[in-house]
């Protein structure tokens, strides 16, 4: 039977870009793989002959020597054969996105070695005014640390941890599955490439000590309720040869007695009395940088609003900032003296109404009848 073409195969042009090749294999690699089509016979010789074209179409020295002289071009040698990590690095690219398992492929830069420290959450509550302005504190992170003794390899000095006999160091065994030769994790040393022979005695052969870190921390300004810091490094150590896990501080911003923040922006509830708000007035009102004067205009209404610009929130790029805004607030006086309370019936005979104090004994009545 004659040699299909590689371009074929794949069902692609000859001029067809690396981006169009990958792609048309990936396709091919999902709907022929044995895993999809167990016992299909047809499918995996399918799966095979893509994946050798792109073995060759894949490679520019390859092809370019394909597309002059066709597989002879080639030497004779097979261009693909079982999943050789040289000669097929990207191979758990393609199929490890696909099925979960490109950490089997790929050969050293894919390798399994040592598990990395896991991350660590920090919860950290500030005040309203230092969300805005920003701050630096200092916190002490309880936390694993390598152990001094061991350095944290867990064997005992000098001699304590030596190479695992399962996978030669290297941190893998490797075995074949028919066409496939997998790699996984080696069992005894974990993927670590040494094991303790005599266990360090100030650790127990774990490596680590219980221990408190205190730490610099600069939260920057215009940071809000639940933002997430990332300090890179300083989360719990790995297993030796592996970097430690990140510290993650969360950020709990504390309600203010006055203020309240809209994204940017800083609100204010401002009271005014009636007279205030009829007659106008100079007020004095709180914001972040301290109190400024503001100006209420004869005839505010209630739930007018007032900004004072720039004096809210600043960006986290410290680019541009909020406003303040200051919203009336009209106080109906709970309380009022004799005085107060002939000028509001004053006030209601020139408005045109008509004021009817009632006693305590004409509301009862009505209640009941």
């Amino acid at each position: 039977m004659a040699e299909r073409d590689y371009y074929e195969i794949l069902g692609v042009p000859r001029d067809a870009d690396p981006a169009a090749i990958k792609k048309a294999y990936r396709r091919m690699a999902v709907k022929y793989h044995p895993d999809k089509n167990p016992g299909d016979k047809g499918a995996e010789e399918r799966f095979k002959e893509a994946a050798e074209a792109y073995a060759v179409l894949s490679d520019p020295e390859k092809r370019a020597r394909y597309d002059r002289f066709g597989r002879a071009g080639l030497g004779g040698q097979a261009p693909f054969s079982g999943f050789d990590p040289e000669t097929f690095g990207d191979f758990g690219d393609i199929l490890g996105d696909l099925f979960g398992f490109g950490d089997l492929f790929g050969g050293g830069r894919r390798r399994r070695g040592p598990r990395a420290g896991a991350d660590l959450r920090y919860d950290l509550e500030i005040e309203f005014v230092e969300a805005a302005k920003g701050l630096s504190t200092k916190v002490r992170i309880p936390k694993n640390v390598r152990c001094a003794d061991c350095g944290g390899s867990g064997g005992k000095p000098p001699d304590g941890v030596e190479t695992c006999v399962d996978c030669a160091g290297r941190g893998q065994v490797a075995f074949r599955q028919g066409f496939f030769t997998v790699a996984q994790t080696c069992g005894r040393c974990r993927g670590a490439g040494r094991v303790v022979k005599v266990p360090c005695k100030a650790c127990g052969g774990t490596g680590l000590a219980r221990d408190e870190k205190t730490l610099q921390l600069r939260i920057p300004a215009g940071v809000s309720d639940g933002t997430r810091l990332r300090i890179a490094g300083e989360g719990e150590p790995g297993e030796p040869g592996a970097p430690p896990g990140d510290l993650y501080v969360f950020l709990k911003v504390r309600e203010h007695e006055l203020f309240r923040r809209v994204d940017r922006d800083v609100v204010l509830d401002l009271p005014l009395t009636f007279s205030q708000a009829a007659l106008g007035a100079s007020v004095s009102v709180p914001t972040l940088d301290g109190q400024e004067p503001i100006e209420i205009p004869a005839g505010t209404q209630h739930g007018e609003v007032f900004r004072l610009r720039g004096r809210g929130f600043p960006s986290l790029d410290g680019r541009s900032r909020g406003d303040q805004v200051v919203v009336a607030q009209l106080r109906t006086p709970a309380r009022l003296s004799d005085e107060q309370r002939e000028l509001f019936r004053r006030l209601s005979e020139l408005d045109g109404g008509k004021v009817e104090e009632r006693g305590l004994f004409d509301r009862v009545r009505d209640i009941f009848s």
